[in-house]
């Protein structure tokens, strides 16, 4: 049995693991990375980022993925950046793990198998729809080890060990409380589908095109209560502007193309419903069941929340981001079909599948993060000009140093948005980008962001007086700019780029 386990199960799992990896490359301190990086080298180091620590730890309070991430790393004994490309890896091998044992389950064909974790692997920056989500994101995300822990305990409902999934979903659900609640409204509703007396009352349900209110009470309580109070009161000024930068908030404003990647994959899965059910494959027919129901119940919840405008907070939840997990379901069986049907155990075809699959994902992300290595590891250098930057800060500036930079830095042509406070280790005045979506979470820091970013207007025309009047407001005393911008001003580091400049 050992033997078995380990050439059946190991062997697949850790291949289109290390190939997805190699496909999505590693970008530590990218996008959301500017919130929990920073947020676990505060908890391990507290005299860092003594004034905007508020600007990533408020939105870090309700998941323990901070603190739980700065506990390993006192355990380990090994430093941040190390210890977190580690976990990232396990957790990129727990959801192709996850996923390969519940192909198991719905699949007996090992080809099946082989090929739903391989499309997986070759999937996992599929972008979702219009939810600026990726399956998995390419730095350590709570949402890449809360998936997988998602997949594990929807494994265990399957095996029919329900008890058995309730630690795995809670887990999930105090390390992102998003996508774990979703997960536990997947998990209540497929544990529904295969309960049998629940499949006899929805076939009459479906018989008879009415609706049980019995079905819609148990329905209802597989949705979970996210706990931000916030979305309770009336949205501030600053809420709503943050918000009307985030497109993907705003379901009702969608294009075309993302209602089709949003409602083709429901249509996809009630077709297989039927279509596993007339090739006997009954528990596969469930989980399309169970998939179309989680799908069909989750719209509903977002269509509603993102309509009257007395519930416009409730936007900030991003209850379209249920998703996730259909787009992650879409790929492994997507791709057990493929390999059934077209691969069919040919060694030329699985050969062309990983170059054309793999090979570009690959070159997508090269396009993403053009300006920075592919897999940017803790020992290597970076030639990214703005990487360099925050390197020479974090090593070379006091702990105490409060900066000003270019509001839009994220966006710029070849920034590739990684995070200053992230990378450098240093204070920051507010930023146009992600700090915008930081107040989507975090209403009540609404002013201070708009004080600061509204001061940070026109920074390109910005020079040494236009410094020293924020040095005055708000007690910055170093400036990341162009060099044209720092004449005047003591500069100790500069490239062909950007200069380091002590405010006067």
């Amino acid at each position: 049995m050992r033997r078995f386990l380990t050439h059946t199960t190991i062997l697949p799992v850790l291949l289109f693991s290390f190939l997805g990896f190699l496909a999505m490359g590693y970008h530590p301190g990218a996008e959301d990375d500017a919130v929990y990086l920073p947020a676990v080298k505060a908890h391990l180091n507290p005299t860092l980022y003594p004034h905007d620590a508020a600007f990533f730890l408020l939105q870090m309070r309700t998941s323990f993925f901070d603190v739980w991430m700065a506990d390993l790393v006192r355990m380990t004994g090994l430093s941040v950046e190390w210890t977190e490309l580690l976990v990232y890896a396990l957790s990129i091998f727990l959801i192709v793990l996850a996923a390969w044992k519940i192909l198991c389950l719905l699949f007996e064909e090992t080809s099946a198998r082989w090929g739903g974790i391989a499309m997986l692997g070759a999937m996992l920056t599929l972008p979702v729809a219009g939810t600026a989500l990726f399956i998995a994101d390419q730095y350590l995300h709570p949402r890449n080890p809360a998936t997988a822990l998602v997949l594990l305990g929807v494994e265990r409902i399957l095996r029919g060990k329900r008890w058995q999934a309730i630690p795995l979903l809670a887990i999930a659900f105090v390390l992102h409380p998003l996508m774990g609640a979703l997960g536990i409204s997947f998990s209540c509703i497929l544990g529904l589908v295969l309960h049998q007396p629940f499949r006899a009352r929805m076939r009459t349900w479906l018989t008879r095109y009415e609706p049980n209110p019995r079905e819609a009470t148990a329905s209802v309580s597989a949705l979970v209560l996210i706990p931000f109070g916030w979305a309770f009161a009336p949205p501030s000024k600053f809420l709503l502007q943050a918000m009307s930068t985030r497109h993907w908030l705003r379901v009702y404003d969608w294009t075309w193309y993302e209602w089709i990647g949003d409602l083709a994959p429901l249509v996809l899965f009630g077709v297989l419903y039927y279509v596993a059910k007339r090739q006997g494959r009954q528990k596969l027919s469930l989980f399309a069941l169970a998939v179309c129901v989680y799908g069909i119940f989750q719209q509903s919840i977002a269509m509603v929340l993102q309509g009257p405008e007395v519930l416009e907070s409730f936007r900030a939840l991003e209850p379209m981001r249920f998703l996730h997990l259909v787009y992650v379901f879409m790929a492994m069986i997507g791709g057990a079909y493929l390999a059934l049907y077209a691969l069919r155990g040919k060694a030329w075809r699985w050969a062309v599948f990983i170059v054309l699959f793999y090979g570009g994902m690959y070159l997508s992300q090269r396009q993403l993060f053009a300006s920075t290595e592919h897999l940017e590891l803790p020992s290597e250098g970076s030639r990214n000009p703005w990487l360099q930057a925050f390197t020479w800060i974090r090593e070379n500036t006091p702990k105490d140093a409060y900066f000003a930079l270019d509001p839009h830095y994220m966006a710029a042509p070849d920034e590739d948005y990684h995070s200053f406070r992230a990378l450098s280790e240093r204070s920051v005045l507010a930023d146009s980008i992600k700090d915008t979506s930081v107040i989507t979470k975090v209403p009540e820091l609404g002013q201070l962001w708009y004080e600061q970013t509204q001061a940070e207007e026109g920074w390109n025309h910005f020079g040494r007086a236009d410094f020293e009047q924020l040095k005055a407001k708000f007690g910055v005393d170093w400036v990341l700019a162009a060099n044209q911008q720092t004449s005047g001003m003591s500069c100790p580091w500069h490239n062909d780029r950007l200069s380091v400049c002590r405010i006067p």
